[in-house]
């Protein structure tokens, strides 16, 4: 029989039949349905069919969903469905989280014990989660729990008659092995180092999570750009290329534009850091350092703009003190800047 599985904060259980109001009321929150398979509103006689299909079962059965209730304080605030397929080899997984709970991590929490169940106790060979592209926020939870990004499919998925593109997302025992090692903690030394030719296929090689991609141009891009650097009334860019090195590894990408008489504020203008060791201090201490290399410099100050949204490195420049200037770049981008 399928145990609990416990957490910190969370008892991730079987979903039973006195779960019925609160899955109810969860499937019919507006947000929480948007990108759900569900039609709305959602009525109480499919939820109870639901439940009574999952009690007939004790254990996660094979080529069916099966649904896990997620208490918090006694409270049901989410389910993790899970579906074995391939004689209980692989497994799809999905969440869905009352609103209230958003942005506390509870969904991150419970899927990464579910996964830990899936991979240790299950002894499945992959694990996958397919999603709408527009679903940011649910990106982000598999993300955070070291799936890898594998594809976009076009007009794949159908609710009513809608349809939609999908997200795949997968996760293998060795990928998953391997996120759970990487290091979590600040690294002694943190360098700017120039490019090196011989770092070129390392360089293109840092991976960003797929919802910043959108956020940051592509590595080949940064690289030919400070080649060939744009020009401001007339006058050319100089680009300030550099590799981020973590304790002699290299870990990420930043890329300044020096002052000038045309820009006297120094930019910093690109910023990467490796999905593999976001979450280790580097993002700030990098920005950091780059406000003071501009000081270095003599700059008045130093800009920075980005698009806001989710997974944004919003929150970072305005922890390291970037205040917008009210100004827009591209008519998308928010100016921000650091004034000495």
């Amino acid at each position: 029989m399928f145990g609990p599985l416990i957490t910190n904060r969370l008892v991730i259980r079987r979903a039973e039949l006195r779960d019925l109001d609160a899955l109810v009321a969860r499937r019919n929150e507006a947000e929480l349905a948007e990108y759900q398979s569900w039609a709305s509103p959602y009525a109480v006689e499919g939820g109870r069919a639901l439940l009574t299909a999952v009690a007939e079962d004790s254990e996660p059965p094979v080529d069916s969903w099966w649904q896990l209730s997620v208490e918090h304080d006694g409270d049901v605030i989410g389910d993790l469905a899970l579906r074995l397929h391939w004689g209980g080899r692989a497994a799809e997984v999905g969440y869905t989280f009352v609103r209230s709970a958003w942005g506390k991590g509870f969904a991150t929490e419970a899927l990464h014990r579910l996964l830990t169940w899936l991979f240790d106790d299950a002894r499945v060979n992959r694990v996958e989660a397919n999603l709408h592209p527009d679903n940011l926020r649910s990106a982000r939870v598999v993300e955070r729990c070291g799936f890898d990004f594998e594809g976009h499919t076009r007009n794949s998925y159908w609710v009513g008659d809608v349809c939609s593109d999908g997200w795949i997302y997968g996760l293998t025992p060795e990928r998953w092995a391997r996120w759970n090692n990487r290091s979590r903690t600040r690294p002694d030394v943190l360098e700017f180092i120039e490019p090196d030719p011989k770092r070129l296929r390392a360089l293109h090689g840092l991976r960003l999570h797929k919802t910043q991609e959108r956020f940051v141009s592509p590595m080949m891009v940064s690289l030919a750009q400070a080649g060939f650097p744009p020009t401001y009334r007339d006058e050319p860019e100089v680009a300030w290329p550099r590799m981020i090195v973590a304790d002699d590894e290299l870990v990420g990408f930043v890329m300044l534009a020096e002052p000038s008489a045309a820009l006297p504020d120094a930019s910093l203008w690109r910023l990467s850091i490796d999905r593999d060791h976001q979450g280790r201090g580097i993002g700030m201490a990098t920005v950091l350092m780059a406000i003071e290399q501009a000081r270095t410099w003599g700059a008045p100050g130093i800009e920075v703009s980005y698009v806001p949204g989710v997974g944004s490195p919003e929150p970072l420049y305005r922890r390291c003190g970037f205040e917008p200037t009210g100004e827009l770049y591209d008519d998308l981008e928010i100016v921000a800047r650091i004034g000495f």
